[in-house]
């Protein structure tokens, strides 16, 4: 069974435009859309409950108002909406887990405060077993114009990125787009080198060449998957997260990984996404990976 587009809202102008775009999404995809909307019993039990009573309403019209304008835009896109009771992270995270990807919105060029606000969006960034992406308030249809690209960070081993990547190419496919696959580096401590890593640098030619070759190989595969796809390869010498942000005006989404295991703190974004969805300004997917 093919996966949902899932779309987080609340009514604000950031989840939906999160909304038009998983829309949009769901039909380059051809593949459900899915409009979540969760609220706690308590705050209607607190005082001034009937003022919260009164916000409910007027967001379920708004949300209502909002999947109307989705069904007339896209008149063949099947659309489920679900009004749910409980706490805000737990039911993203569930809805998460049968989708093809989260969409939550996210407010200006600063912390990450999304769909909710502060470190609510950023768990769920942090701990979602799929894709999420972040939405602007000002994000349009015309963004995503010819020319613009799937920008998509790759580190490490092939492995690595495998799922990065690939869900880089599958956006850059549905799109006709081109993808730039960005691999940053720089200057290893002294006391990095060993005799077998000098030989693999002297082999390679030294350490650009030798990125450039790391690059090529964690995108063979895709490549091969997706012959269609024009791919930019863009190695430069920086901070993964620098590099990614000083192409980011070409790009219609930006994909960056976060590592899906769980350290002694808890789940994190990672520095790298982290610093991408403070500052890019075209929708970001942070895509979970092992």
């Amino acid at each position: 069974m093919t996966r949902p587009i899932t779309a987080g809202v609340d009514g604000s102008e950031e989840s939906l435009a999160a909304l038009a775009w998983a829309a949009r999404e769901a039909v380059r995809r051809g593949t459900a859309l899915r409009v979540l909307h969760a609220w706690r019993s308590e705050e209607r039990e607190a005082p001034g409950a009937g003022e919260r009573a009164e916000r409910e309403a007027r967001t379920r019209e708004r949300l209502a108002a909002a999947v109307d304008t989705v069904v007339r835009h896209h008149r063949r896109l099947e659309v489920a909406t679900d009004v749910v009771e409980g706490d805000h992270v737990a039911a993203l995270l569930s809805a998460a887990v049968d989708a093809e990807s989260l969409v939550l919105g996210s407010r200006g060029h600063g912390a990450v405060v999304g769909f909710l606000l502060g470190s609510v969006g950023q768990q769920v960034i942090a701990e979602s077993p799929r894709p999420v992406v972040l939405v602007r308030a000002g994000d349009r249809p015309a963004d995503e114009v010819a020319g613009h690209e799937i920008v998509v960070g790759q580190q490490g081993e092939p492995d690595d990125s495998a799922e990065v990547l690939r869900f880089a190419f599958e956006a850059a496919a549905v799109r006709g787009a081109s993808v730039r696959a960005v691999r940053a580096w720089t200057l290893p401590p002294l006391f990095a080198y060993s005799p077998g890593s000098l030989k693999l640098l002297d082999d390679a030619g030294g350490l650009e060449p030798y990125e450039r070759e790391a690059l090529g190989a964690a995108l063979a595969p895709l490549r091969a998957d997706f012959p269609d796809v024009h791919v930019i390869e863009h190695v430069e010498m920086g901070s993964a997260g620098q590099v990614l942000l000083s192409v980011a005006a070409r790009a219609q989404l930006m994909v960056v990984g976060r590592r899906a295991r769980r350290t002694a703190v808890g789940a994190r974004i990672g520095s790298v996404a982290h610093g991408v969805l403070h500052h890019a300004g075209c929708p970001v997917a942070v895509v979970p990976h092992t």
